[in-house]
C-alpha cells in the first residue's frame, strides 16, 4: 500500500507504478446486480444457459462494471492522506481489450499520470489496468482524473 501524507507528493509519484491490488472473482451475482442498476439486461452478461453457446461461452461481465470496479481495487493500491476529499472529475480515455468471464479473478495496476494543482484543489489523473488472471491483455486500461480537495 502506497500512503501519500498529502497532495504535494504526488507531483513526485508521475509517471511512477504504485501497485497493484488483490486478485478479485467477477460474480454473476455482481453483474446481475449492475444490469438491474443500469438496465443493461443483453443476454452476454446475464443468460448463462444462452451465453454458454455464446461467442464467449459463457457470461461476461459488462465493460462499465469493469470500469466501475476502479474505486475498490484503487483503495488497496495507494491513498492520499490528509486531504477532505476525492472527486471524480471525469476519465480522459477508456477502452476494453478483452472480455471478462463471469468467475474469473481481476486486479488493478496503478500509475499517476499526471499532476496539476488548480483554484479548486489539485487534479490527478491516473491510469489503470485491469488486468483478467492468466490473460495476455487486460481487460479494461482507464486514466481517471480526481480532483483532490483539502
Amino acid at each position: 500500500m502506497r500512503v501519500f501524507t498529502g497532495r504535494a507528493e504526488l507531483a513526485g509519484a508521475i509517471g511512477e507504478h504504485l501497485g497493484f491490488s488483490e486478485w478479485h472473482v467477477v460474480t454473476q451475482q455482481q453483474v446481475d446486480g449492475f444490469a438491474d442498476a443500469t438496465g443493461d439486461h443483453q443476454w452476454i452478461h446475464v443468460d448463462v444457459e444462452r451465453a454458454r453457446s455464446g461467442p464467449f461461452g459463457g457470461t461476461i461481465a459488462h465493460g462499465y462494471l469493469t470500469l466501475s470496479m476502479i474505486p475498490q481495487l484503487g483503495r488497496e493500491v495507494f491513498r492520499v492522506d490528509g486531504i477532505a476529499m476525492g472527486i471524480n472529475y471525469g476519465c480522459n480515455k477508456v477502452r476494453f481489450p478483452a472480455p471478462l468471464p463471469v468467475g474469473a479473478r481481476v486486479r488493478a495496476g496503478v500509475e499517476v499520470a499526471d499532476v496539476q494543482e488548480l483554484r479548486q484543489g489539485t487534479q490527478v489523473g491516473y491510469r489503470y489496468t485491469i488486468e483478467l488472471e492468466g490473460a495476455p491483455r487486460p481487460v479494461c486500461v482507464a486514466e481517471t482524473v480526481v480532483l483532490l480537495v483539502g
